[in-house]
């Protein structure tokens, strides 16, 4: 087996990077944050470890590194429910879904950075956004209160099914994301979404319900234009009532979703509680990460990365057998996909409700398992893209389980499934038509992980800050963290030119290892978290909703009340 066992276990650490092969561009700059749940977290599944940060400097010298050297720092998040679990860890325990509490469900924050002018958030897809300060890496804030958002479970700690990628609108200047409630159990949990609205400062938040909108499964992302929201269901998660209970997973993904439009104006003259009416379209087959043109002058254009048969409910056990019947040495990862992956280009008209398909790209010879992808962020990147950089980890056998192959075996096409599995590669394709740029291979054993697009000469004349001079995702470099047994490393790519491989690699010192990673994203510099109104954790942790809870964890949170009010004031 050739994906790296150690990305299951390696416990995270402070590096200092040095330049293994190539030159590191002199033009390149800005700080890059990566997301990753931590193995140490009690649990079966690695999705569900508590949250780490890691911040990559790419400046050298800086952040404590040695001269020539890059910053590689972590931390893990020390959220309200993290200080609390380390008070009294044993009022905590692994579930279905993350880990549960007496307190209640715990904000894990492992999935995506979210940059916000010189504020970082991070995110996932069943709690509320949270504020980290860029420079410690410390926990800052919730967004919302909980009383607010609602819990689907009650306790201190809220239960909120979220998405793990809210956007932040470059003109509104306020940051869109989602509240899903359920609205069925049974047979299968069916969910309203509500559109929630944060201006970035204070405790209180704004939700409407979106009527006509019932979704079965998580959404994992929501994008925009400059008129409208887009909200879908992520066809890779499904969370499954009965596997709550202690059964065997039932629940299968839809091969097809239901793409809601929400017009921005709608929800302006609304009243924040009274409902809204999108309008629907589906999009098949299913995809966890979509992102939408912000110029939606000429019509609403939407990339849609399709994940198909890629169950991420369908965690592996340590019984499992793969493909091919041997023992899975993946304990706690996620079955990958049991078809090609595919990506492709869908334009809306909610006047005439007829959508377009623009382009498809799909190889299924090289194109397996699409996991993470990067664009250019910046406003005017968002609004006229040109190249757009995926990930891809290859055909691998070993992390098709049988148990997931009976689970879909009225939708999977054995005669494509090889023995064989086939390299990740790092792909550049033209934003509009999907024409391949370059197409990277990597070796057999390398695990590349999220990757980040740097702009050249960011905040530039006529520029916003995050813009470099040519915006669009061409111009300047791609960022890729590598997971791999022998030694972790980042590769460094010329954004229009990927297919000549990396100007420059970084490697760890003596082969060490870093941990499973997820999302990534970009900063043109790390300074200090900025003054602003927010929600502290005191205005939840009351004398009052204390007094809910046995005498011995109450004076763990008032323990923790104290000591962030301390950091806060």
């Amino acid at each position: 087996m050739s994906l790296p066992l150690s990305m299951l276990a390696a416990a995270p650490a402070d590096l200092d990077l040095e330049v293994a092969a190539g030159e590191m561009p002199a033009a390149i700059g800005g700080e890059i944050f990566v997301s990753a749940p931590d193995p140490a977290t009690p649990g079966d599944y690695r999705l569900f470890g508590e949250g780490l940060v890691f911040r990559l400097s790419l400046a050298p010298g800086t952040h404590g590194a040695g001269e020539g050297r890059y910053a590689w720092r972590h931390r893990r998040i020390d959220t309200p429910s993290v200080r609390l679990r380390d008070k009294r860890p044993a009022a905590f325990a692994p579930g279905p879904t993350g880990m549960m509490s007496s307190y209640g469900a715990p904000n894990l924050a492992n999935t995506a950075p979210l940059p916000w002018g010189e504020r970082m958030f991070v995110t996932w897809d069943v709690g509320r956004p949270l504020e980290i300060d860029p420079v410690t890496l410390e926990f800052v804030a919730e967004v919302g209160h909980k009383d607010q958002w609602g819990s689907f479970l009650p306790g201190l700690l809220p239960f909120v099914f979220s998405t793990a990628h809210p956007v932040v609108d470059p003109e509104r200047g306020c940051m869109w994301t989602v509240r899903q409630l359920p609205s069925e159990m049974a047979p299968r949990m069916v969910m309203q979404p509500w559109v929630v609205r944060w201006g970035g400062e204070g405790p209180d938040i704004d939700m409407w319900p979106v009527e006509n909108a019932r979704v079965p499964g998580m959404m994992h992302t929501i994008t925009q234009t400059r008129d409208w929201l887009l909200l879908a269901e992520s066809g890779m998660f499904r969370p499954d009532a009965g596997e709550i209970a202690g059964q065997d997973r039932s629940v299968t993904n839809d091969a097809a979703a239901t793409v809601y439009l929400v017009r921005k104006d709608l929800l302006d003259q609304t009243p924040p509680g009274q409902a809204v009416v999108a309008e629907e379209f589906v999009v098949a087959p299913e995809f966890g990460h979509y992102y939408a043109r912000y110029d939606d002058t000429d019509g609403i254009e939407v990339i849609f990365e399709h994940q198909e048969l890629m169950d991420l409910g369908l965690k592996i056990r340590p019984q499992d057998r793969d493909l091919l019947g041997r023992p899975v040495d993946l304990p706690g990862f996620y079955g990958q996909g049991m078809a090609p992956a595919a990506a492709s280009v869908i334009s809306f008209d909610p006047e005439s409700g007829k959508q377009n398909d623009i382009a498809v790209l799909r190889d299924p010879d090289r194109y397996w398992n699409l996991q993470l992808s990067t664009m250019d962020w910046s406003a005017e990147g968002q609004s006229a893209p040109t190249l757009h950089h995926i990930v891809m980890h290859g055909y691998r056998p070993q992390t098709i389980t049988q148990r997931a192959l009976a689970l879909y075996e009225d939708r999977v096409d054995r005669s494509i499934l090889g023995d064989e599995e086939t390299p990740a590669r790092l792909i550049s394709v033209e934003r509009d038509g999907l024409g391949l740029v370059g197409d990277h291979e990597y070796a057999v054993e390398d695990l590349p992980t999220s990757p980040t697009f740097v702009p050249r000469d960011p905040g530039a004349a006529g520029r916003s800050r995050y813009a470099g001079s040519d915006p669009g995702g061409h111009d300047g470099w791609v960022v890729v963290p590598v997971l791999r047994d022998a030694g972790f490393h980042v590769d460094v790519f010329d954004a229009a030119r990927a297919g000549d491989g990396p100007v420059c690699t970084l490697a760890a010192p003596a082969g060490a290892q870093v941990p499973l990673l997820l999302h990534s994203a970009w900063m043109p510099s790390a300074g200090s978290a900025p003054d602003a109104d927010r929600l502290r954790f005191a205005d939840e942790a009351t004398d009052e909703a204390l007094t809910a809870l046995p005498d011995d964890l109450a004076a763990a949170a008032r323990e923790v009340r104290s000591d962030l009010d301390a950091r806060q004031a």
